[in-house]
């Protein structure tokens, strides 16, 4: 899928740099906002008078303040699992491609969208879902009551649905061995679920009606994945998946774990499968009874449902062990996989039902009483922190969408695949040769432009046509400056030199409309004394017409010198590389015009 390789490892050490100095800057200014959030509320209440409490409003109810803390801490977990150094430049192939394997082919095409974004603004993309998870996170656990909550639980849902189609492919739900023990139908589904119930009235949590609707919808989920697992062929896919557990990086004592298990389901597949199935449908009746009224309130306190629902949590507990191998581990794991979302769940939905009391700690009300005729009321302490997790999500998402406004990928990936521009000053080298045209042309008769000058090869099949193409893009990214800049490729093959060879070279690759491209060639002597000057090595392979020639970009000023030089191997030539290779080339073009 296009721009899902970006042919970088995922610990390139110019990427992983350059997200972790992003990460600390933007997490200065994370802090510096909640200080000064901080200093204005405590100065408001200082100006307002004292005033008695208000009597409280009542205990949030205990089902939905489990699932806003427990998914809150889940989505900082999230957050800080986004901050591994190979998230920048692995997730979009290592993590997304995989995910969206097998799937129609509609689903490969919106998944790649997404990923394309991310592979050309990969520090953008990658900070941006530190800070939007760790802000949803603090916003669940800080926003107690009142519409900040219920805010909360709606970012949770908009933020997970947007993960779920694009960074889990829809969870996996329309490719292949689709199963439930190791993550279907998604992590970040259980995710959306729980926002929508944070986001529902108080008043609708105050009867059983939600934890039975929870409890009802996870068992019909469990009896499906039962069903699906005893689906013909699944049986086999539960060792290897299992095996490439084990190869995660991981401490010692878990992957001993995982490989024994797996050692033990390579010999005994089938019966380790019926198990699985007739675990998952046994959990989907007891949970479906509960929700449906079967297993009734008194019988809670009668110990068959805490019965039931502890099995359940048992269960998920051993699958998140054993075949989820906890989900996190190997540098690029974004969350813990789906049994602990699931556990949660499972448990608001129990406390619901059983309407057992909340915490003391939250009952909540407002800090402080009425504010006096005329003047606004100072915000509570949890109401500033909330204020404060609005503000770290945006300071996740504005970069991000101003990355998004733009075409071109990050110079970033240049650097990362060739390292700095070296800085040079030195008079260039003068020559005469002929143009694609025929024309005569020497460096003298461009005196006044700005010279973004490389070596190609017209019968090149590799990184020659990749590198006109990045000239190409360079000239659309200049716009209107491009008449103050001259394209200039000199020939790197001393075989076909001709005048036919550039010109069916510039066809192929549609620089004919360029009219600031130039495309020179020569006689030998002549081509050998630039490529001397320039310090290029143009030599003939021993399988006969290869060329093998330096990969290699100057910048010659308008009054002729020498001012950088750029290594230009195109690596892997992805969009994402491609178009960063063009951006690094109009940025220095841009620094010689006065433009920057």
């Amino acid at each position: 899928m296009t721009g899902m390789q970006s042919g970088l490892g995922s610990t390139n050490p110019t990427v992983v740099a350059a997200f972790r100095a992003a990460l600390v800057h933007q997490g200065l200014a994370v802090l510096a906002a909640l200080a000064v959030l901080m200093l204005a509320a405590a100065l408001w209440r200082r100006r307002s008078p004292s005033s008695p409490r208000p009597p409280a409003a009542g205990a949030e109810p205990a089902g939905r303040h489990l699932l806003r803390t427990g998914f809150g801490v889940l989505w900082i977990f999230d957050g800080l699992l986004q901050a591994q150094p190979a998230m920048a430049a692995g997730l979009p192939s290592q993590v997304i491609a995989p995910g969206a394997a097998g799937a129609p082919g509609w689903v490969r095409h919106l998944v790649s969208w997404g990923a394309t974004s991310w592979s050309y603004h990969p520090l953008e993309a990658a900070a941006a879902a530190v800070w939007i998870q760790i802000g949803i996170g603090i916003w669940l656990i800080s926003a107690a009551r009142g519409s900040w909550s219920r805010l909360a639980g709606l970012a949770s849902l908009g933020w997970g649905l947007v993960v779920w189609v694009f960074g889990e492919a829809f969870g996996g739900i329309f490719a292949p061995g689709l199963s439930g023990l190791f993550g279907a139908p998604g992590a970040v589904l259980f995710y959306c679920l729980a926002g929508v119930l944070v986001a529902r009235p108080e008043r609708c949590w105050r009867g059983t009606r939600p934890g039975r609707m929870v409890l009802a919808g996870l068992g019909v989920l469990f009896l499906a994945l039962a069903v699906l697992q005893l689906w013909p062929g699944r049986a086999g896919t539960l060792a290897p998946m299992l095996r490439s557990m084990a190869a995660t990086p991981q401490p010692g004592l878990f992957r001993a774990w995982v490989s024994g298990f797996a050692s033990f389901t390579a010999a005994h597949a089938n019966t380790v499968n019926l198990a699985a199935a007739t675990l998952l449908a046994l959990t989907g009746v007891a949970l479906l009874s509960a929700g449906t009224g079967l297993l009734t309130p008194a019988t809670a306190r009668g110990r068959l449902l805490p019965a039931a629902i502890g099995g359940t949590v048992l269960f998920c507990l051993a699958d998140w062990v054993l075949a989820e191998d906890f989900g996190f581990f190997g540098g690029l794991g974004t969350d813990p996989n789906s049994m602990i979302p699931l556990i949660l769940l499972v448990v608001a939905g129990y406390l619901a039902v059983a309407r057992l009391p909340a915490p003391a700690a939250a009952v909540a009300g407002p800090a402080a009483g009425p504010a006096p005729p005329g003047r606004l009321k100072p915000p509570a302490p949890r109401v500033t922190v909330a204020a404060w997790a609005v503000l770290v999500i945006v300071f996740g998402a504005v970069p991000l969408a101003a990355a998004q406004l733009s075409r071109h990928a990050d110079p970033v990936l240049a650097r990362a695949l060739d390292g700095d521009a070296a800085p040079l000053d030195f008079r260039a080298p003068a020559f005469t040769l002929t143009d694609q045209y025929g024309r005569p042309v020497s460096l003298a008769s461009l005196r006044g432009k700005t010279i973004l000058m490389t070596f190609l090869d017209p019968v090149c099949t590799s990184d020659c046509p990749l590198i006109a193409q990045e000239f190409r893009q360079a000239d659309q990214q200049l716009g209107p400056a491009a008449g103050h800049v001259e394209l200039v490729a000199i020939e790197a093959n001393p075989l076909y030199r001709s005048v036919g060879y550039l010109q069916a070279f510039d066809r192929q690759e549609n620089l004919t409309g360029l009219r600031n491209w130039l495309f020179l060639t020569g006689s030998l002597d002549r081509l050998r004394r630039v490529w001397s000057g320039y310090s290029i090595q143009a030599e003939i392979l021993p399988a006969g017409g290869m060329i093998a020639h330096s990969d290699v970009a100057y910048v010659i000023d308008q009054h002729g010198d020498t001012r950088l030089e750029l290594n230009f191997d195109p690596g892997p030539g992805t969009a994402s590389t491609q178009s960063s290779f063009a951006d690094e080339l109009t940025s220095a073009a841009d620094r010689f015009l006065g433009r920057s």
